[in-house]
């Protein structure tokens, strides 16, 4: 795959060597998804919370900014934030740090309960297909906030305070759950979720709000209930582990024929993941410290999998999971049933000689909303097929791995560019792949 713009060469990249096997130990960081609206929680009281095993990345730092500029107090110490919000000094959130992804519309219930207004940007993020914030939006009207959508911006206020209801999302939104549930912690009244996402890192922020004095019980068939108190409190509590990037340095391991221990890795929150290893033969052993990920000489066997809401097979996991698939050895099948458009970066997979197909039907039992549409939402890869290194542009944080773990077994030397999307969602990648033994520089040119 060739770069596809000239100013793509000018940032730092990563050059990797491929073909060593990857052994030893590293630990895994706290949860990228969990730490960002962790923070945004920290809002809703005037008191100290403090967060320990944060993940020190760019999605941390740009919600720290932004924290900062309303008004919060912030200190990072090695992995321990703490942070203080005695008073929000200002309801406008920058399109210079609100329009980078999508975590400025989790402001919108604490700003809208400790001021009554706020302004935030139209979201940026990821390119992986349309990620509207229409059940946000929509949610959040029922509750009582009134949003004004003009040029760029959404203008908000709840000029009567937010007041419990009943939100039915339309699909299990992880971060419309996330949002809803802050929101609600302090509205009058009762909320009920119905069709809520149940993810481990969701339940992680339940236990941050409980800490802090919510009442939020998890009912059975995706319901979640909240009942709004008067005041939160302050708050103590360590992250869980990053289950995303537990699964790519596993999937390097098996990529390398390598033997690693990953440190902290949390057998709970890989349950289907780890599931997916047993049914394909590759070999793990799961103590109480972490997981070891040991490598085979033969290829696995090719599989058919599906990506779905929790306890499903994450759709993160997709991407480093279709690049083991190009050494598996067969024809494997890949139903993605998240979003729309997550399959772009195989066509750099393709471009080190792996045999990928897209399809629009669906190949699998999920239901699927693209069902009948002309998203090319399955893939069919045929292997194993070796791959040669080539120069690659990362064009989301997911993909961005893949790309690096299929130069890890990959012959000859890749460039990697477009690093700022792995630096954003992962801590010190390059630095852990480096302990394993892979040979990874980060080449940053001078301007």
């Amino acid at each position: 795959m060739e770069l596809t713009t000239a100013s793509s060469q000018r940032g730092p990249y990563y050059r990797i060597t491929g073909g060593t096997a990857l052994e030893g130990e590293v630990v895994i960081s706290g949860a990228k998804n969990a730490v960002t609206k962790m923070i945004i929680a920290s809002l809703l009281t005037d008191e100290q919370c403090i967060l320990r095993n944060v993940p020190l990345l760019g999605d941390m730092y740009l919600t720290m900014k932004l924290c900062e500029d309303i008004g919060s107090e912030l200190s990072l110490e090695d992995h321990t934030l703490s942070i203080r919000t005695p008073d929000v000094q200002k309801t406008v959130i920058s399109t210079e740090v609100g329009g980078l992804n999508r975590i400025a519309v989790l402001t919108l219930g604490p700003l809208l309960h400790r001021r009554g207004e706020v302004t935030i940007p139209a979201p940026g993020g990821d390119r992986i297909g349309p990620r509207p914030i229409d059940f946000h939006i929509n949610g959040l009207r029922q509750m009582g906030a009134v949003i004004i959508e003009k040029d760029g911006h959404y203008f908000c206020s709840a000029p009567n305070g937010l007041r419990g209801t009943t939100i039915k999302l339309p699909f299990p939104s992880v971060m419309a759950t996330e949002n809803f549930l802050i929101s609600a912690s302090l509205a009058r009244g009762v909320t009920i979720i119905e069709n809520a996402a149940t993810e481990p890192e969701i339940i992680d922020l339940i236990k941050l709000l409980q800490k802090m004095g919510a009442i939020i019980e998890i009912k059975v068939d995706r319901r979640i209930v909240i009942e709004g108190v008067e005041r939160l409190h302050g708050a103590v509590h360590t992250l869980l582990s990053d289950r995303n990037e537990a699964v790519s340095l596993a999937i390097a391991a098996y990529l390398t024929r390598g033997d690693v221990y990953l440190r902290r890795a949390q057998q709970d929150t890989l349950l289907t993941f780890l599931n997916t290893l047993s049914k394909m033969g590759l070999r793990f052993e799961v103590d109480d410290e972490g997981i070891r990920f040991i490598g085979r000489e033969t290829p696995p066997p090719a599989i058919a999998l599906e990506t779905d809401v929790h306890p499903g097979f994450m759709t993160d996991w997709q991407q480093p999971f279709t690049v083991l698939l190009t050494q598996a050895k067969g024809m494997s099948v890949v139903h993605e049933t998240i979003y729309e458009d997550r399959f772009g970066y195989t066509e750099a997979l393709i471009g080190m000689g792996a045999q990928i197909g897209l399809f629009t039907k669906c190949l699998g039992e999920v239901p699927c909303r693209f069902r009948s549409k002309e998203h090319r939402h399955s893939c069919v890869i045929n292997g194993p097929t070796p791959l040669k290194g080539t120069r690659l542009l990362i064009p989301d944080i997911r993909a961005g791995c893949s790309y690096i773990l299929a130069a890890l077994c990959a012959e000859g030397v890749s460039e990697v560019y477009g690093i700022e999307h792995i630096e954003r969602g992962y801590e010190h990648l390059d630095w852990k792949l480096r302990q394993l033994g892979a040979q990874i520089e980060r080449i940053a040119p001078e301007d």
